[in-house]
């Protein structure tokens, strides 16, 4: 049997309730305060045990701060002995058949309750409140044709976002991150397959903190994607690279910092770079340009990304840009418009590609359908505005991700000056409820 450290949490600590949700969200500082009260587990040892200041295991147990680093979350959970799938993570190397916490590893054991699932599945999404997805155990060595299969693997996985919000894929895609970075760090490679590898980790990083970003975690997101830069650097993958700056740029609240870095990230672009990529970095830079109110160069940017859509002529491109078409193309068009508070422009263009934009995208198009709202108030159609919200909420309801509601809450507040009319009236109780 694996020696346990003495910072081991019980199995029936494992099991409460309480804890259960505190991994699930990564409040550790809650999850060492149970620690102590529940195992006696002192503070002294928890900071011994994780590498973290007395002091600062104290301030975290009285709710002051958060753990948002990936090496500690790993190096916490390995300390206190708690399976990976319970705090995002691929299954850890010593959960192995002898271990206390074994049954947690591959399955929702008896002790576990229903209600406790329920309960982390409403708190932080459905995909925290199930077990680590299914992975074969990696080589010793690995080779080139294995990381296409995890690459496949990962094209596969982001499938996951058409249909779900971050706070359901977060975890996944964090796991699916974490296995790759310690392959990384323990498997043999040759140096041409340890490029492939890194490139696959920042394409992960990417993924990972675009979940994370969807799903109100902007300290996590920025992470990810500074680490999926350092990744794409090492690997020589400069479109991979443009993607990090682009995906920084796009949740930056600094409006000329946002620029700037879509702007570095539409500097990567080369002859080599494959034709999808230059669309998504340029349509990026629109968008960054349209907050920033610089129509000009709003539009130079979506004439930039329209051609490239134009030149892809069967072209193989990433799969991490197939998303990337007319429809999406258009629908950008039609925010930035909205954004520069030119409505004759936005509602033709929104209008005509959200007509065949699926339903089954609940989440784009809640989004999408706030920007056709907001450009219809800007140009004094309040009834088209209120019937569009009342799609966009109903389409949102259930969908696992904040953006839609921080999108459409100030759609709603314009709308709320309105009320004597009764189409607003109608969506404003709708949104109430």
């Amino acid at each position: 049997m694996i020696p346990q450290p003495p910072t081991a949490l019980p199995r029936e600590l494992l099991d409460n309730e309480e804890m259960q949700r505190a991994l699930a969200t990564h409040d550790f500082g809650t999850v060492f305060r149970l620690a102590r009260s529940h195992a006696g587990i002192s503070y002294s040892k928890i900071a011994a045990e994780c590498d973290i200041k007395p002091i600062r295991v104290g301030t975290l147990a009285r709710g002051e701060g958060r753990i948002t680093s990936f090496d500690k979350i790993v190096e916490i959970a390995d300390a206190l002995r708690v399976p990976g799938h319970m705090v995002g993570l691929a299954p850890r190397p010593w959960e192995t058949d002898n271990s206390p916490a074994h049954t947690h590893s591959r399955e929702i054991g008896p002790n576990v309750r229903r209600r406790t699932v329920l309960q982390v599945a409403t708190t932080t999404g459905l995909a925290a409140a199930l077990p680590a997805l299914h992975r074969s155990p990696a080589p010793k060595r690995v080779t080139a044709g294995y990381v296409d299969q995890l690459r496949a693997r990962t094209a596969r996985l982001r499938r996951l976002d058409d249909i779900l919000g971050g706070g359901d894929t977060y975890r996944v895609y964090l796991s699916e991150y974490q296995s790759t970075k310690a392959l990384l760090r323990t498997a043999r490679t040759a140096d041409d397959t340890r490029r492939r590898l890194l490139s696959l980790l920042a394409e992960q990083a990417q993924q990972a903190g675009w979940a994370a970003f969807d799903g109100g975690r902007p300290a996590e997101a920025s992470s990810l994607y500074e680490e999926s830069m350092a990744a794409a650097r090492e690997a020589g993958d400069s479109s991979l690279l443009g993607n990090a700056f682009a995906f920084l740029a796009y949740q930056t609240a600094d409006r000329d910092q946002a620029a700037e870095m879509a702007a570095r990230s539409c500097a990567t672009i080369t002859h080599g770079t494959p034709a999808g990529v230059r669309a998504l970095l340029h349509e990026r830079m629109a968008w960054a340009c349209a907050v920033a109110n610089r129509p000009a160069d709003t539009e130079r940017a979506l004439t930039a990304a329209r051609t490239a859509l134009e030149e892809q002529h069967g072209e193989e491109q990433p799969d991490w840009v197939a998303w990337v078409d007319q429809t999406e193309l258009d629908i950008m068009t039609g925010r930035c418009w909205t954004e520069l508070r030119r409505p004759l422009r936005a509602v033709p263009v929104l209008t005509k590609a959200l007509a065949r934009y699926d339903d089954a995208h609940a989440r784009d198009k809640a989004l999408y359908l706030s920007w056709l709202a907001d450009a219809y108030l800007t140009a004094g159609e309040v009834e088209e505005a209120a019937a569009v919200t009342g799609r966009a909420l109903d389409l949102s309801i259930g969908v696992a991700s904040v953006r839609p509601g921080e999108r459409l809450a100030p759609v709603l507040a314009q709308l709320g000056q309105h009320r004597e009319l009764p189409a607003v009236r109608d969506v404003m109780e709708r949104a109430g409820a």
